[in-house]
């Protein structure tokens, strides 16, 4: 069991602290037999990323694009984990997603891609092939003579 403040790592050099998150147990609509009616094993996980003081600028910036329908207005992810009969397993789910979701964020976009033109080779070669092509169809056609 995890103390209280415990840092979860998302990346070696980015961590965020467990306070940050809040979890609430809510009745799942999954699997779970009598237990479904009783026992409110669902995980709802919600995670500040706009308030965040673990996460850099743009690494809050890129999660945000990236939760999509699971952000809320006000900046808060909101992560439904149901997927399992207990509540331990649905929280252990619950956070790998997120870390998932930030670890996602915390790798940076690729450089942009540098636009080149072709070489004269390549250019050359290029209407060549068409030249042979165009011969080719053109022999295809033509009257036949009846000499």
């Amino acid at each position: 069991m995890r103390y209280a403040g415990a840092m979860i790592e998302i990346t070696p050099t980015l961590s965020i602290d467990e306070r940050e998150i809040v979890e609430d147990f809510v009745r799942s609509s999954g699997p779970g037999g009598q237990n479904v009616n009783k026992l409110s094993t669902a995980v709802q996980l919600r995670f500040d990323i706009r308030t965040s003081p673990s996460l850099p600028n743009d690494v809050a910036i890129r999660a945000q694009k990236l939760a999509g329908r699971k952000l809320t207005q006000e900046g808060v992810v909101v992560i439904l984990a149901q997927r399992f009969r207990t509540q331990e397993r649905n929280r252990e789910d619950a956070r790998e997603r997120l870390v998932a979701l930030l670890r996602e964020a915390a790798t940076p976009p690729p450089p942009p891609r540098k636009a080149t033109k072709p070489s004269k080779a390549a250019k050359a070669r290029r209407l060549e092939s068409k030249s042979r092509r165009s011969n080719v169809k053109s022999m295809r056609g033509g009257k036949i003579s009846m000499d």
